[in-house]
């Protein structure tokens, strides 16, 4: 299936939305949708970090405030 969406025309509100709707409706379908491989690499390594105490944690909304910070 090839679908033409006109990017061109849309809002970036528009682009949001339209982003969203397929994001909910591919977690409608969770369990058909498999991760890569080197999900399972990725998510090791962090566990390891975690237990020799090499990751740092941060407070969502510590996290939210840098992330606006750092905008333009």
């Amino acid at each position: 299936m090839n679908i033409a969406l006109p990017l061109d025309q849309m809002t970036i509100g528009d682009k949001i939305r339209t982003m969203e709707y397929l994001w909910d409706d591919l977690c409608l379908h969770a369990d058909q949708v498999q991760s890569p491989s080197w999900h399972s690499d990725v998510l090791a390594e962090r566990e390891r970090n975690i237990r020799v105490g090499e990751a740092s944690f941060e407070d969502w909304n510590s996290a939210k405030k840098k992330i606006r910070e750092s905008l333009p």
